[in-house]
């Protein structure tokens, strides 16, 4: 399979991207209650959203890491996750000019971290993770989140399949290559 090495992979609709989280039960229970984030959620924390079932599955450990114990699917609308790219900047110095000052002023972060596996190996390309904080937090709460689904059970289900030793490709959503324009692909380091 010919992949490219810096491309986003997610299940999507016409006016809707899926990306996730992992988070305590304090957290993730009254973000389902509410269908967005509201407290004891953080606004004021930069929060990490993955668009990769997979690359989550490895951050989490299938919902068995502490404070990670429940996933949560949050349907965005893409005109929001386009504002939060169009305005994002790597994490890592992309030697483009002024990257220290747009890395000051961006309220986004980028960062491009091996894809994993099912068995959490590392791929041979990556997997975008984009991290919110200030105006994007808020407009991630308020605006671009349209629903959160709990996915644990789906998390939990997958990691007994691979300790039986059965295939899980069956289990996983479907992932298909994210269209992107120019411009953001520019912007984001994309291939």
């Amino acid at each position: 399979m010919n992949v490219p090495n810096r491309q986003i992979r997610a299940r999507y609709a016409e006016e809707s991207i899926i990306v996730y989280q992992a988070y305590a039960a304090a957290i993730a229970e009254p973000a389902l209650a509410a269908q967005r984030f509201v407290p004891p959620f953080k606004r004021e924390r930069m929060t990490w959203i993955k668009p990769s079932f997979l690359w989550m599955m490895y951050r989490c450990g299938y919902a068995a890491k502490p404070g990670q114990e429940r996933v949560l699917a949050i349907s965005l609308s893409r005109e929001g996750f386009a504002w939060a790219l169009a305005h994002s900047c790597p994490s890592h110095d992309d030697r483009r000019p002024d990257w220290g000052a747009r890395l000051r002023r961006s309220p986004v972060r980028i960062q491009w971290d091996p894809e994993r596996g099912p068995r959490h190996e590392a791929l041979p390309y990556r997997s975008i993770q984009v991290g919110l904080s200030g105006e994007a937090v808020r407009r991630y709460v308020e605006e671009w989140t349209l629903g959160i689904e709990d996915v644990t059970d789906l998390a939990r289900e997958v990691r007994a399949a691979l300790t039986r030793g059965d295939d899980v490709s069956p289990l996983l959503p479907a992932e298909r290559p994210y269209p992107l324009s120019a411009d953001i692909m520019e912007t984001i380091g994309a291939e």
